[in-house]
């Protein structure tokens, strides 16, 4: 039976829209598609501006296993407007939750199950876990269902990812698919439906449907050391952490970019310093080791504030934890790329020409690494001295 002809599952007498009793009998009725879809670009965002609330995210830069170059076209919604959207009961038909922080996205998945007074809960709200779910039924007959005295139908799906991608190949498989982007393109107006997810393969048209149609919720998503520092910088105000600049700097310095030894930082800092009136680099120090990661990142940072000594040390002590001088081309490459327009080119080209110096092992990487490395600090006119050597070992 086609999605859109399936009978919704109704508490009662209650009758979903679009249902009509003939002569006592009930005749369901489909809407067209212009009506049964609910556009985001006519919708007013919830946090004071018109339009389309996804177009706040410029499309994110990134680097697959082959070194080519692709584009995330993520539609974000920042947590505080999401908030707004939850206490005024107006939230959209369909969310997805991203990012690497789990913990974070069991607490915003929870915060849409306030909409409904928690006496009504188990007749208005849905949890179900895609690892568990036959096929996407499941799914169907809960947003089908209308709310008992709420605003809206509160469906939250666990581990979406499994339910998004097919488990077997075949006939089947693909009408299943086919389902899901007829649900995802027209969800049902009464409902909210929340899928909480792991990784996704962005190369299946139901994901890209998806990300499409969707309003993404990024829970914990950290690309770099100043998306680290808003991290730390939010959670402390929010758990009434009183950390001062310094220390949020300090903290992912030593933590990195791993949300998780983010978070457990953060958490050994606040009961180090229970009580003090505000929490200072020392004090980060005393309790958050440095990791290797946080090292490598570190050179990031001191090239970025042309700091050849402090980058110098810091490759230094990345060799010395066991660093592979092909990880940590990676992560100069990473910062050549966010040089200014008019050191970008040259920048670039002295990581291309340390890459083919090491693969042909025309020198040893370590001062290979260390002549990118004061390239990369030095001025726009500086002389460039990476070069390859031309002695052979």
């Amino acid at each position: 039976m086609a999605l859109g002809k399936r009978r919704a599952v109704v508490h009662g007498r209650v009758r979903p829209d679009g249902e009509h009793l003939i002569d006592g009998r009930s005749l369901q009725l489909r809407r067209p598609a212009a009506q049964r879809l609910r556009s985001h670009l006519h919708r007013r965002r919830t946090d004071g501006g018109d339009g389309d609330c996804r177009g706040l995210l410029k499309p994110r830069r990134f680097f697959n296993h082959e070194g080519h170059e692709g584009r995330e076209d993520l539609p974000p919604i920042s947590r505080a407007a999401l908030r707004k959207q939850i206490a005024a009961g107006e939230t959209g038909p369909l969310y997805v939750l991203i990012g690497d922080d789990d913990s974070e996205k069991s607490a915003v998945a929870t915060e849409f199950t306030e909409m409904v007074e928690e006496g009504l809960r188990a007749f208005s709200v849905d949890r179900l876990y895609g690892a568990e779910m036959k096929d996407a039924d499941d799914l169907f007959d809960a947003a089908a269902t209308l709310p008992m005295m709420a605003p809206r139908r509160i469906v939250i799906v666990f581990d979406a990812e499994r339910l998004l991608i097919p488990k077997r190949e075949g006939k089947a498989a693909d009408a299943e698919q086919e389902r899901l982007e007829e649900f995802v393109s027209h969800p049902p107006a009464h409902a909210t439906v929340v899928l909480v997810c792991g990784p996704l393969d962005q190369r299946r048209r139901l994901v890209k449907l998806l990300l499409k149609e969707a309003q993404i919720v990024d829970c914990g998503t950290i690309a770099d050391s100043m998306d680290a520092e808003r991290w730390v910088k939010a959670r402390a105000e929010r758990d009434r952490i009183p950390l001062d600049t310094v220390a949020v700097r300090t903290l992912v310095d030593r933590a990195g970019i791993d949300i998780v030894r983010l978070r457990g930082g953060l958490e050994r800092v606040a009961l180090y310093a229970m009580g003090q009136a505000k929490i200072t680099a020392d004090d980060v120090k005393q309790v958050v080791p440095s990791t290797a990661e946080a090292t490598n990142f570190g050179i990031a940072n001191a090239i970025e504030q042309n700091d050849a000594a402090e980058a110098l040390r810091e490759l230094a002590l990345a060799l010395d934890g066991g660093a592979q001088p092909f990880f940590l081309l990676g992560q100069l490459r990473w910062v050549a790329e966010k040089m200014p327009r008019q050191r970008l080119k040259a920048a670039v080209d002295a990581v291309f020409r340390t890459d083919e110096a090491i693969k042909s092992s025309s020198g040893d990487p370590k001062i290979l690494l260390e002549r990118l490395v004061v390239e990369l600090c030095g001025p726009a006119d500086r002389r460039r001295i990476n070069s390859a050597p031309t002695q052979h070992r």
